[in-house]
């Protein structure tokens, strides 16, 4: 029974900036006492203006740094449960959530991560799902995960010191990608990636990438599939032009000018992967 996971097992990890009450965690806990979980927030916020918790449960660390994926490195360096769950600031958890991460974690004990479902503040699913458990993440299912879905093993983690790349995600040079990358390095690393179809959580928030019009989408993804791919970002490239010209979203007149922008994307990776400045 040793390696059971137990409830007070799973923490929860919560970015977020500039705050200096708890009153925030009221509403991501409609069911019960936010105390009542292992709590670990992450308050990115300027000096004289921390946040501070009485609650032995949740813990606080105030810093000064600014980026949300180093907001979530932060959180995992200091995490003391055995399964953690990434969560933003504005997630409402849904009743026995727990007991679905505990059951799933427990099921498939040998998954570094452990991916749920999200409904809409609406009532419908955040996403389309795969409607049973996947034993083994495909990469349209890692370019499609959301972080507020993931569920890690902490020991993986420090095992193979794997952490989120700091120069994606809000706040960085390019502002979506995070959870994608992080999963991709996971998947190299030979770790096994599970989605089970349950509902933990409902979010509304539109991602930053919802918010980037199509020439910066391109750059951010010529960067994205590049750390990804490497060689054969191209290609991911051409396959996501197709879907997007498929969908509508993107127009045959402005196939060059978003192929310019991701090569300039892949570019400015590829020099801050090889450590020059220029």
């Amino acid at each position: 029974m040793e390696n059971f996971i137990r409830e007070q097992e799973v923490e929860i990890l919560i970015s977020t900036m500039d705050r200096d009450s708890l009153d925030f965690l009221v509403p991501m806990f409609p069911f019960s006492i936010f105390s009542d979980f292992s709590i670990l927030i992450v308050n990115q916020t300027q000096k004289g203006k921390f946040l501070n918790s009485d609650h032995s449960n949740v813990r606080v660390i105030n810093s000064l740094e600014r980026g949300l994926s180093r907001s979530r490195n932060l959180a995992i360096e200091n995490a003391v449960g055995r399964i953690l769950l990434i969560a933003d600031d504005d997630v409402v958890y849904e009743e026995g959530f727990i007991a679905k991460i505990i059951k799933a974690h427990n099921e498939f004990k040998n998954a570094a991560v452990i991916n749920f479902s999200i409904l809409k503040t609406r009532g419908e699913l955040m996403k389309k799902y795969p409607l049973v458990s996947k034993e083994n993440l495909s990469s349209f299912d890692i370019l499609n995960a959301s972080s507020i879905e993931i569920t890690l093993k902490r020991e993986v983690l420090d095992k193979i010191n794997i952490r989120f790349d700091e120069s994606f995600g809000l706040g960085a040079i390019f502002e979506i990608g995070e959870e994608a990358v992080f999963l991709f390095d996971l998947k190299n690393r030979k770790q096994q990636l599970v989605f089970v179809p349950q509902i933990i959580a409902k979010h509304e928030k539109l991602t930053s990438s919802e918010k980037q019009n199509r020439i910066e989408k391109y750059h951010l993804q010529g960067a994205l599939f590049t750390r990804i791919f490497a060689r054969k970002y191209f290609l991911w490239l051409m396959i996501k032009l197709f879907f997007d010209l498929k969908q509508n979203r993107l127009s045959f007149r402005d196939i060059r000018t978003v192929l310019k922008s991701a090569k300039e994307g892949s570019k400015k990776i590829r020099i801050i992967q090889n450590g020059n400045k220029q």
